[in-house]
């Protein structure tokens, strides 16, 4: 059911994704091809804040800060299981796995690589103070907009 809390933390997480993916653009290693990367991760936002963060919306303010730490983690790490998705599936149509099995675990490892080189202080201050207006702008939403 569609709520404002829901709305709220749907569009201010896929901002925050998009601020975060201009950020960890020049991180990644050169030449890489980056395509419709800004908008799969603001999308994956506003599903992330639609779903994960909507629906805890409005249960007080601490709840909220925590509403928005969680949001912000789940937003990280659907974030990295999709792209470390793409990048195993683009190397698996150049033949670089012997085997499905390979390809499966492969995910794991390019998504803890992504993880490593996306661990920096501003990618990670910016995630911490957009949780923290998140959240609290999300149980705002859901206790004065019904």
């Amino acid at each position: 059911m569609p709520t404002a809390a829901r709305l709220v933390a749907g569009v201010l997480l896929a901002i925050l994704a998009w601020i975060l993916s201009d950020l960890v653009r020049p991180l990644m290693p050169e030449g890489t091809a980056f395509g419709w990367f800004n908008y799969v991760n603001a999308f994956i936002g506003l599903w992330v804040g639609w779903v994960v963060m909507g629906r805890r919306a409005g249960r007080g303010f601490v709840q909220g800060i925590n509403n928005g730490l969680t949001g912000v983690v789940m937003l990280f790490l659907w974030c990295l299981a999709a792209h470390s998705c793409w990048e195993m599936f683009r190397l698996a149509m150049r033949n670089r796995y012997d085997g499905p099995m390979e390809a499966i675990t492969a995910i794991f490892l390019i998504g803890s690589e992504f993880g490593v080189m996306i661990a920096t202080a501003p990618v990670l201050g910016t995630a911490l103070v957009g949780a923290l207006i998140i959240g609290p702008a999300a149980d705002f939403a859901a206790k004065h907009w019904r």
